[in-house]
């Protein structure tokens, strides 16, 4: 498998406040990379600066061998880096079937002409989902997990080659959480990269074949699932240093 997402270095500066600072990375294609850390660690700033929200201050973000540290969202999405959003935000007055044709409109099949059929794309990609029996409600009248799932169909329907997602899987119960995790592997599966940040260990160490811990906006480790929940400085920042010290993962950070 090739490197297919690449950060050299990364830091973003806001004023004085280094939310990230010297961060490198590779993900392969592929795989399912997770990204964790406590709160304000820098995690969904990362994820920003490698969309174009935010401009990295220093350092490159590199996509398939090219530099795409200066592009603005609207270029990565067209090149193939689409997310998710942390709190979700669909049109509520529109139906289902169109808040996922904004995607396929917007998205990198539509500008590279694979896709000629907003709608077609859209129900294609909610039977993916699960979604399409919903296909003409009103999105304000979806539950919690269904909206979830319409956030990941609406970035799924510009035909991403790397997904990212902030969060999926928060305010979910167990078995709605196996569910996200379900369709997470059939993602990866279908071709598609996924970068991922999630605070419910269980589902990101449990889908990850690797992860990255930031802590206050620096790398402290990265490795398989196994390697960063022992790992003495990832307890610490989880735990504190009286946890790290006894050499004992807590179920907290495994639960």
């Amino acid at each position: 498998m090739g490197v297919l997402i690449q950060g050299d270095n990364v830091c973003k500066n806001f004023g004085g406040l280094a939310a990230v600072s010297r961060v490198s990375f590779q993900v392969k294609e592929g795989e399912i990379f997770g990204l964790i850390g406590p709160n304000g660690a820098g995690k969904t700033t990362l994820f920003r600066c490698i969309t174009g929200v935010y401009p990295a201050t220093s350092g490159r973000i590199l996509f398939n061998g090219k530099n795409i540290t200066r592009l603005m969202p609207h270029e990565t999405c067209v090149l193939g880096i689409t997310n998710t959003h942390q709190v979700v935000k669909p049109f509520p007055d529109m139906t289902v079937l169109d808040n996922v044709r904004v995607g396929a409109f917007f998205g990198r099949g539509w500008v590279q002409r694979e896709v000629k059929d907003a709608a077609k794309e859209a129900m294609r990609v909610l039977q993916f989902t699960g979604l399409a029996p919903k296909a003409s409600s009103l999105a304000r009248n979806l539950t919690l997990p269904d909206r979830k799932r319409l956030e990941v169909a609406r970035a799924l329907a510009t035909r991403p080659q790397v997904l990212l997602l902030d969060e999926v899987v928060a305010g979910l119960n167990p078995t709605e959480t196996d569910m996200m995790i379900a369709l997470i592997r059939q993602l990866r599966d279908s071709g598609i990269t996924i970068i991922m940040v999630e605070h419910v260990m269980r589902a990101v160490l449990g889908v990850s074949d690797r992860v990255m811990v930031l802590s206050f906006g620096e790398k402290i480790a990265e490795g398989t699932p196994k390697e960063v929940y022992t790992n003495p400085e990832v307890i610490e920042a989880y735990l504190g240093k009286s946890y790290a010290a006894g050499g004992v993962v807590n179920q907290q950070i495994n639960a």
